[in-house]
């Protein structure tokens, strides 16, 4: 039995830890959930190849391609968004991630369509490793290799890791 293209089903996801709900073609990409379903539309649709990274969100804690996958597949699991970076402070206002502190600060994005997938895969990187130790240049590259860049050459990009690694470390 083949399904058909206009199957729905209703999927429950907490999103930047917030339950949603929305009811999907089961044939829906995440990336488009997330943009159109849910009005998230810090996630950026680049290349629709898994190639550019541009799209990057984080299921469970792991930088996933939300064009490649299908919003299904997140029923009952936990999805940041770049949107989901910030966190709200004591007063209710948002302080930004020390990824995207550091971005700002080292000016590390220009046209800043690739920006949301460097901050989310960077984020999570950071986020599982050690920091105490200083990153090594062959860390950084890893951490930043699978995301593509047309405009910036990937220096601020870089020196911006290392500040997010240093300011993680000092938070600690």
């Amino acid at each position: 039995m083949t399904a058909s293209v206009d199957v729905e089903r209703t999927i429950t996801v907490t999103v930047n830890g917030v339950r949603r709900e929305a009811t999907v073609p089961v044939r829906r990409l995440l990336s488009d959930a997330l943009r159109h379903d849910l009005g998230l539309t810090g996630t950026h649709v680049g290349c629709e190849h898994g190639v550019c990274g541009a799209c990057t969100v984080l299921v469970d804690g792991d930088p996933v391609r939300s064009c490649l996958m299908l919003a299904v597949q997140v029923d009952g699991h936990e999805v940041t968004t770049v949107e989901g970076l910030a966190r709200e402070d004591h007063q209710g206002g948002q302080v930004l991630h020390p990824v995207q502190e550091a971005f700002r600060e080292c000016h590390a994005l220009q046209c800043g369509f690739c920006t949301p997938g460097f901050l989310t895969t960077i984020a999570a990187g950071l986020e599982k490793r050690d920091n105490s130790a200083d990153l090594t240049e062959e860390e950084v590259d890893e951490m930043v290799g699978g995301n593509l860049c047309r405009c910036t050459g990937y220096a601020n990009i870089k020196k911006a890791v290392h500040h997010a690694n240093a300011a993680m470390r000092d938070a600690r």
